[in-house]
């Protein structure tokens, strides 16, 4: 059986926890590394016993404590090549026998957990949401989606619990203090948010 929480979710930081009673995964870490193990801790979880973190692209809201964490407490961190290139001063901060390296849409294993990645639009190297299999049991998440399509609607059949997150609004991205590229980016084909 899964156990899921959102530890931390919006702009500011990213983190969700996944377990079973055997193994036990982030996605992401997008808080400081002290936040994240505070948020553990109320949930009655030890940061020393996570199995792994996997991250879903480099905005630093999703990789502000990753390399903390990985250091401190020898976790071993789990990304898409892109993604690695991506984040090079977070990746120097992980030990290279922690450096794992996943490609989209091809299974891997975690543990207990058997675990597909699959794209996602939104402007970074190469996002990706997670499904995350146990037994019988599906489990999708999906976090700054900028809109939907058919492969992710695909993705996300049969799941028995599906995290999406999508904030986004046009009205109130014009009236932002957001500089005018970023709206654009923002804005733009591969959106940010939905």
């Amino acid at each position: 059986m899964f156990k899921f929480c959102s530890l931390y979710s919006g702009s500011s930081g990213n983190s969700l926890f996944v377990e079973t009673l055997n193994t036990k995964i982030l996605i992401d870490a997008g808080e400081s590394a002290k936040k994240i193990e505070t948020a553990l801790n109320s949930i009655d979880v030890n940061v020393e016993d996570i199995d792994a973190i996997l991250v879903t692209h480099e905005h630093s809201d999703h990789i502000k404590g990753l390399g903390t964490l990985s250091k401190k407490f020898q976790i071993p961190v789990f990304a898409n090549r892109e993604t690695w290139e991506a984040m090079p001063e977070i990746a120097s901060k992980v030990q290279l026998e922690h450096q794992n390296t996943f490609c989209t849409n091809e299974k891997f294993s975690i543990g207990e957990f058997s675990i597909l990645p699959f794209a996602i639009p939104h402007d970074s190297a190469n996002p990706c949401g997670f499904n995350i299999f146990y037994e019988n049991e599906k489990i999708s998440i999906a976090t700054d989606i900028g809109h939907m399509d058919a492969k992710i609607i695909k993705n996300l059949e049969e799941s028995s619990f599906i995290l999406l997150e999508s904030n986004y609004d046009p009205n109130i991205l014009k009236c932002s203090r957001y500089p005018y590229l970023l709206k654009q980016r923002i804005a733009g084909p591969n959106r940010t948010f939905i």
